[in-house]
């Protein structure tokens, strides 16, 4: 019926649409393995126009098979890059996750914006399916940490081709407080941002730690407080991002080139380290101590830090709401925040800064 080195013709849509409107289910079926077979055949060298052709005999045989046929359907077709785009996005929306389920894990023609509509809106099974696909954007990981069950969070994290913003790193962390299995992969994620790992092992739980550092050992090291311990193994390997945020803080600090309106700018940006960076040099802190103000569930360490640098308070607001952005936790109070700011003295701030610095110093427990 069809010559096999050749695309479908128009004719061959007429008799296939002629036949599905009087065939059996049987022959509906045998029909879609045969086209199947047709284009897997020669799908790399099918051009754009006979693709669509395909496409088209495609969603007419597949409205009109049972579930079985359409699941087999999307097993074949999902592999292959160049498969029909609306047979394959057809297939991904399917209800039915035998159906969804390949294509969603496999095919190439699914892209963000369309991962990201069925994240939004299909069941977990879908978004389990998205999870372990070879590589994942941090746009999707965001919706799938935003809406995922355990085990969808587990597949994502532990996918090494996913990436996944600081948003996301922020919500997982918060999401791993009673997951100590989610904490210590979340731990191993060499992508994990700094201030946020050492949020992640303030609240790790004993086993969190002792794996950590199994994993670590050259980083581990007994500190008084899970804060200090985190901080001690991170110093130790900074990320790239952190190394190259801190270097751009420094050159900028000593051309003189590093004020107020930057640490503004990078605040307003999302910009964590080096927002950190900047307010630790314009206060005379080491990064260390900075971040471990920075990263206090309530805002006085940025206030101190802000206070003691002679920063106004849009500058102190501008710090507040990046906290507050990539925590994803309840906006703070901005109105508490400024009368605090306003009547803390300079002095005060001095003192407290002080305290750090020795609390910092001194020797391990």
């Amino acid at each position: 019926m069809i010559a096999k080195s050749a695309a479908p013709s128009e004719n061959l849509l007429d008799e296939l649409q002629a036949a599905l409107a009087h065939g059996t289910v049987a022959r509906r079926v045998e029909t879609l393995r045969k086209v199947t077979d047709l284009f897997i055949n020669g799908a790399v060298d099918y051009s754009d126009e006979q693709v669509g052709l395909f496409d088209d005999v495609f969603q007419c045989l597949i409205a009109h098979i049972e579930v079985s046929a359409r699941a087999l359907l999307s097993n074949r077709l999902a592999p292959i890059d160049t498969a029909p785009p609306q047979t394959i996005r057809s297939l991904a929306f399917d209800d039915v996750i035998e159906i969804a389920g390949p294509v969603l894990s496999q095919s190439a023609r699914l892209d963000d914006a369309t991962l990201i509509e069925l994240a939004r809106s299909k069941s977990q099974a879908h978004l389990l399916a998205i999870s372990s696909r070879k590589t994942l954007s941090d746009a999707v990981t965001d919706v799938l940490v935003l809406r995922g069950n355990d085990e969808v969070i587990h597949s994502t994290v532990n996918n090494t081709g996913a990436e996944i913003s600081e948003r996301g790193f922020n919500r997982l962390v918060n999401r791993a407080e009673c997951d100590d299995n989610l904490a210590t992969c979340l731990g191993l994620r060499p992508t994990m941002p700094r201030h946020l790992y050492l949020k992640l092992l303030a609240k790790a739980s004993t086993t969190v730690r002792g794996r950590l550092e199994a994993a670590h050992p050259a980083l581990a090291g007994e500190v008084p407080t899970a804060v200090r311990e985190a901080t001690q193994r991170a110093r130790g390997a900074p990320s790239k991002q952190t190394a190259i945020a801190h270097a751009l803080v420094k050159s900028l600090y000593e051309d003189g080139r590093l004020d107020e309106h930057q640490v503004t700018q990078f605040a307003e940006a999302g910009k964590f380290d080096e927002t950190n960076a900047a307010i630790a040099a314009l206060a005379g802190v080491p990064v260390a101590i900075a971040e471990n103000m920075m990263i206090e569930t309530r805002s006085e360490g940025v206030m101190i830090l802000a206070k003691v640098s002679g920063m106004s308070w849009s500058t102190v607001r501008a710090i507040i709401n990046m906290r507050d952005d990539l925590s994803g936790g309840e906006p703070s109070d901005l109105q508490a925040c400024k009368d605090t700011y306003e009547r803390l003295r300079p002095s005060t701030a001095q003192q407290v800064l002080r305290f750090h610095r020795m609390q910092q110093a001194a020797p391990a427990a």
